[in-house]
C-alpha cells in the first residue's frame, strides 16, 4: 500500500511526464496509423512498383546491367545502395545520390531484375506517405529530431510505469472496467481514460520501447563502424577509396557472398564509402529464409577490387535488437490481422492521449485538487504512440 506522500510523488511524476510528451505522442499516433498500412495505401495511390508477370524460370539480369540502367536515368549521381523487398525478388531498387555520405537528397530507381528495364523513377521526397513518414521519424529535423522523439518516448515509458503504480490505489473502490456513466462528463472520461490505458498497457510498452530504440539507429550504426568495422579494416588503413573504374563486377561480389552464406536471401548491397560499408568494400547484407530469421542481417564484406571476401562479422546485439524492433513497432510480423490489431490499439491510444489532455484542461481548482478524484486527473496517460523507425526503415 502506497503512503499518501508516495502517491503524491508518483502522481507528480506521472502528470508531468505525460503532459510533456502527450502532444508529440498524439502526432506520432496519427502519423503512425497510415504507416501501418503503407503497402496497401501505396497500392491505392499507385506508388507501389510491380514487375510484369513472367514465368518463374525467367533468368535474372546481371546486377551490373541493372545498375547501368539506373545510372542512365540519373547519370550525374552515384549509387549508394541496391536493395530488394523482402517479399519480392523481381525488382531491384537502386538508390542514387550526389555523395556517399548519408543524405536526404536521393533518387530511387526501380529496375526489373529479369529484363533490367526501368520500371519507375520513384519520387522519394513528396506525397502524403512521405509527409507522414518524415513527421513520424524525425519531424523533418534529421538526427536531432530523431533523438528528440526518442526522449519523448522515454517520457512515455515513465508515464506508463507511473500510471501502472497509481492504477491500483486510485481504482480500488471500482470494479475493473467500470465507467461511471451516471457521474459528470469529466468523471466518465477519467474512467474511460484509466480503462483504455490499462488495457493497452502491454502494447504501449512494446511500441514505445521499440520506437525509442529505432530513434537511435544512426548512432548505433556509427558506433558499430567505430567499434567493430574499424578493426576489420585495419589492413586498409591509409588506402584511398577504390575508384569506380577499379572496382570489379558487382554480380561477382554478390555470387561470392551468396556462396559463403548458402540458404540465405539477399537483402541489400552497400557500395564503397557509404554508411553501411567501408571505403574499400561492397558490403552484401543477406538475411535468413525463415520467418524468424528473415529480419536478421548478416554483413559480408567483399573487396571491391579483388572480389574476395574479407570478413563476415556477426552483427552485435544492439543492431540485432534494432532489426527486431523495427518490424515489431509497425506490426509487420503477422500479416494483415496483426496490422488491424495494431491499428485498433493505435486508435485506442489516441483516445487515451486525447482524454488525458481533456482531463488536464478540465482539472478542478487548487482547493479541490486535494480530493482523491482530482488527484487522478491525468491517470494513467500510459498511452503509447506508434513511433517509428522505418525504413527503412524508417518507420
Amino acid at each position: 500500500m502506497l503512503s499518501p506522500t508516495a502517491i503524491r510523488r508518483w502522481s507528480w511524476t506521472h502528470k508531468w511526464s505525460s503532459l510533456i510528451c502527450t502532444v508529440f505522442m498524439l502526432l506520432l499516433c496519427l502519423t503512425g496509423l497510415p504507416l501501418i498500412f503503407h503497402h496497401e495505401i501505396g497500392h491505392l495511390l499507385g506508388t507501389e512498383v510491380e514487375a510484369p508477370a513472367m514465368p518463374d524460370s525467367t533468368p535474372r539480369a546481371s546486377l551490373d546491367t541493372v545498375i547501368a540502367a539506373a545510372k542512365a536515368v540519373h547519370p550525374e549521381r552515384m549509387v549508394q545502395f541496391v536493395s530488394q523487398a523482402e517479399d519480392d525478388d523481381k525488382v531491384w531498387f537502386v538508390t542514387l545520390t550526389h555523395t556517399p555520405d548519408p543524405t536526404e537528397d536521393f533518387k530511387s530507381v526501380a529496375v526489373d531484375a529479369r529484363t533490367a528495364k526501368v520500371l519507375s523513377d520513384i519520387p522519394t521526397n513528396q506525397g502524403f506517405m512521405n509527409l507522414m513518414f518524415r513527421l513520424h521519424v524525425d519531424l523533418f529535423a534529421g538526427l536531432p529530431g530523431k533523438l528528440f522523439l526518442g526522449f519523448m518516448g522515454l517520457l512515455l515509458l515513465v508515464a506508463i510505469v507511473t500510471g501502472v503504480v497509481l492504477y491500483a490505489p486510485f481504482m480500488r473502490k471500482l470494479r475493473f472496467g467500470d465507467v461511471r456513466r451516471d457521474r459528470s462528463t469529466r468523471v466518465k472520461w477519467l474512467d474511460l481514460h484509466n480503462l483504455l490505458g490499462i488495457v493497452t498497457l502491454v502494447w504501449a510498452l512494446v511500441v514505445g520501447a521499440t520506437g525509442m530504440i529505432n530513434t537511435w539507429a544512426d548512432l548505433m550504426i556509427k558506433y558499430w563502424q567505430y567499434d567493430q568495422l574499424s578493426t576489420l579494416l585495419a589492413p586498409y588503413k591509409g588506402k584511398p577509396v577504390i575508384a569506380m573504374a577499379e572496382r570489379g563486377p558487382l554480380q561477382q561480389a554478390v555470387d561470392v557472398a551468396r556462396a559463403h552464406a548458402p540458404g540465405t536471401k539477399l537483402s541489400f548491397i552497400a557500395f564503397p564509402g557509404t554508411a553501411f560499408s567501408s571505403p574499400h568494400h561492397n558490403t552484401v547484407f543477406v538475411r535468413g529464409a525463415e520467418p524468424l530469421t528473415s529480419r536478421l542481417l548478416q554483413p559480408i564484406l567483399v573487396d571491391a577490387h579483388s572480389g574476395q571476401i574479407t570478413a563476415a562479422p556477426q552483427l552485435p546485439w544492439y543492431l540485432t535488437a534494432l532489426l527486431v524492433s523495427q518490424p515489431l513497432h509497425f506490426g509487420d510480423y503477422g500479416g494483415m490481422p496483426m496490422k488491424i490489431l495494431w491499428a485498433l490499439l493505435d486508435i485506442a491510444t489516441i483516445i487515451v492521449l486525447g482524454s488525458g489532455l481533456y482531463l488536464w484542461l478540465r482539472r478542478k481548482a487548487p482547493a479541490q485538487a486535494a480530493q482523491p478524484a482530482a488527484a487522478s486527473t491525468a491517470l494513467p496517460a500510459n498511452a503509447t504512440a506508434s513511433l517509428a523507425a522505418h525504413p527503412e526503415r524508417a518507420a
